[in-house]
Formats: C-alpha cells, sequence, structure tokens
C-alpha cells in the first residue's frame, strides 16, 4: 500500500483559512515549494524583531529555540532528539552521509532513474573516489518502484539512496520492505525524504535507515534554507561538514569560547549547520511543524490521498495517463501526455492562475489541505484550454 495511515483517519476540512491565498488562485504545486501559514508568517516577524532589537535575544536563546524545533523534528518521525541535526539543505545531508558512510571498490551505490540530483551527484563523487559504482534502477513499465528496487537489490550493494516519492512523477517506494531488505544484506540506507515528509506517514523505527534528510520548505511548510537530519546512532561518532563554534561542548558557555575543545555536543548535534540558531528561520519553522503535528501526518495523507484519488480517476477519463493508485504516493498526481506535454503549458496555466509544475512528459499536481474543488475544477477547464 502506498501509505501506512490508519484504516478510518479522520479526514481534516479545508485549511485555506490559515494562508494567505486568494481565492483566485489555484497553487496545486506544493512539492516545488510550499507556502507559509499566516502563524509562521507571524513567528518569524517574532524572531525578526529579535534582530532589529538584539539585546533582547540572550545567549540561551541561541540554544533554546533550535533544541524546541529539534525535538518537535524528532517526534515527528518517531525519534529523539538526540538523533536530530538542523541542517541547511537535503543536499548538505546526503553529503554528510557520503562523507561518512563506507564503500569498497567495487561496492554499488543503487539510485533511481531520473531521481533527484542532489541524491545523485554526491554519490557519484563517491563511488569515483572509492572505486565504487553507480547502479540506476530503471523506471518499471507497470510503476512499481518498490519491486524494481528490490530486484536491483544484489550482495554488490552497499548503499541505497533512495527518497520514498519520486519527485518527479510521485512513483511510491515502500520503504520498510525496501529498509529490511538492505538490512538483510548488510547494506546502509540514505533517504531524501523532501517530497514526502510531512505528507506521507514515515517511522524511523520501523523503516530504520542509516540517514534521513528533508528540506523543509516544501511538504513541511516551512521556511527555504532549514531542513532536518536523521542520523542514526552507530553513525553519530562522524566527522561533521564543518566545525562551527555551537557545536562543540560547552558551547552554551559564551565566556569560555577559547577554551577550544575537540569533544563535541551529545547525539547527531555535531552535524548542525552554522548559525542555525537564526531566530526569524527557527520559529517559522517551529509554528509550521507544531501546525503539521496538530493535523496529523496520518490525517494529512488520507485527506490528500482521497482527494487525488478523484483527481485521478476524472483525468483517467479525460485520456491522460496516470500511475495505479497503489503505485502513486497519495499526495502526488503526474498527469502524462501520450504525445508530449503542449509547448508552454505551465505558463499557460500561470496566465489563468492555475500553477502546477511540468517534469517530464507529465504535469505534476500537488494540492495540499488549502486547495478546494474549485482550484481543481479550474486546472481541469486550463488543462482542456491548453
Amino acid at each position: 500500500m502506498p501509505n501506512t495511515i490508519s484504516d478510518n483517519p479522520p479526514k481534516i476540512g479545508n485549511q485555506r483559512h490559515l494562508f494567505d491565498m486568494p481565492d483566485d488562485i489555484a497553487y496545486l504545486n506544493c512539492a516545488y515549494m510550499g507556502p507559509l501559514m499566516t502563524s509562521a508568517v507571524q513567528a518569524a516577524e517574532k524572531g525578526v524583531q529579535y534582530k532589529v532589537q538584539p539585546w533582547t535575544y540572550g545567549g540561551s536563546s541561541f540554544f533554546t529555540y533550535t533544541e524546541q524545533l529539534r525535538e518537535l523534528a524528532a517526534k515527528l518521525i518517531n525519534t529523539n532528539s538526540d538523533n536530530m541535526a538542523l541542517v541547511p539543505s537535503a543536499s548538505y545531508g546526503i553529503q554528510v552521509a557520503a562523507n561518512n558512510l563506507p564503500l569498497s571498490k567495487g561496492g554499488e551505490i543503487l539510485v533511481l532513474r531520473d531521481q533527484f540530483p542532489s541524491h545523485v551527484y554526491p554519490w557519484r563523487e563517491k563511488a569515483k573516489a572509492c572505486g565504487g559504482n553507480i547502479v540506476t534502477v530503471e523506471r518499471p513499465g507497470n510503476g512499481d518502484w518498490t519491486a524494481a528496487v528490490l530486484q536491483a537489490v544484489s550482495s554488490r550493494t552497499e548503499i541505497l539512496a533512495l527518497p520514498a516519492t519520486h519527485w518527479a512523477d510521485g512513483g511510491y517506494l515502500d520503504l520498510e520492505i525496501i529498509g529490511k531488505a538492505a538490512r538483510g544484506i548488510g547494506a546502509k540506507l540514505v533517504l531524501d525524504l523532501t517530497q514526502s515528509l510531512g505528507a506521507l506517514p514515515f517511522n524511523v523505527k520501523t523503516v530504520q535507515p542509516d540517514f534521513m534528510v528533508a528540506a523543509g520548505y516544501k511538504w513541511l511548510l516551512g521556511p527555504y534554507t532549514l531542513g532536518y537530519l536523521y542520523v542514526a546512532p552507530q553513525w553519530q561518532d562522524g566527522a561533521p561538514l564543518e566545525h562551527n563554534w555551537m557545536n562543540r561542548k560547552g558551547s552554551e558557555d559564551f565566556a569560555r569560547l577559547v577554551d577550544y575543545q575537540d569533544q563535541f555536543q551529545t547525539g547527531a548535534r555535531r552535524f548542525d549547520m552554522g548559525e542555525k540558531s537564526n531566530p526569524a528561520q527557527v520559529m517559522a519553522a517551529f509554528a509550521a511543524l507544531s501546525q503539521i503535528m496538530d493535523w496529523g501526518v496520518d490525517n494529512i495523507s488520507a485527506t490528500l490521498g482521497a482527494r487525488n484519488s478523484r483527481v485521478a480517476d476524472h483525468a483517467r477519463q479525460l485520456g491522460f495517463l496516470v500511475v495505479d493508485d497503489k503505485f502513486r504516493s497519495p499526495h502526488y498526481i503526474s498527469l502524462a501526455y501520450k504525445d508530449g506535454v503542449p509547448g508552454g503549458l505551465a505558463e499557460k496555466l500561470a496566465a489563468d492562475n492555475v500553477f502546477v509544475s511540468v517534469r517530464g512528459n507529465s504535469v505534476r499536481v500537488t494540492p495540499h489541505l488549502y486547495n478546494t474543488d474549485t482550484d481543481i475544477e479550474r486546472l481541469f477547464d486550463a488543462l482542456d484550454k491548453g
């Protein structure tokens, strides 16, 4: 099944009132960038005020707000805060993983065909440096990425570098099954969940990845340049990507910062980015995550999935090619054209205030809780015109 939601989770009513989104805008492009809620904007404004009046931002504040955010991010994936690092991007977290995982000469790293570049380039460099090989799992004809990955795994596989949702078309990967297969051969699992975390349930304890990262500005509805990195305990003695003052033991004591320390802060905190304590950014992200936790990811997934199944059925009736629902992440729809996407289609839709993405031969449609039935009707009307 393409999600792990409970049998009958409560559906969430429309949440457009929480966003600054005019009625004449059909924004169906959360996979491109999630909009900030009004509550997140207000939190960011409070954070900016600390910079306006820096004497109000005490030294302990450099740690207090980041620790609150770290704890909330940990709850989102069912782990503890010691296992979480705050990072600026998915690529930052992937590079941390690539720098710390071993790869033998001839060892293989699995990626997907057309995987997002930030989850490919670090592995190409890793393979080049170690004499390893990149194995690309080809796009399955029936849309079943899970089966395709399992078939590609071999005794030479040492790292599986994967998403839960293919960024281009929403193809679904069952990470619990894949994680079990990886552990069975002693391979390491590195996940980029930028296109699923916050909209698709994920549990560290059942998947058991070695590293997991997600940028926060898409389905987590947070600010740009702030993401979350999970590091399994066995890798928490690894080398950080940078050496900044806050990640060292005792850095809370500003009076003793030049008593240089070789030891790091506990857990995954050694992997935190520099200047992680930007109050506007951290407080906005906390507000966004708080709302997501209040909604419940199971409920978000069920609500989006129910609507998108209806959209998919209607699209098929109109002649679009849509992956079978059991192989599609519930928060994603990809409408493929048999003869290719018409030139300039995204721009034509935008002129009608309908916002989607074109990826390859498909129109990527990614609504959220702020979308209405009217938005969907406007999409199909605009596609008919286009």
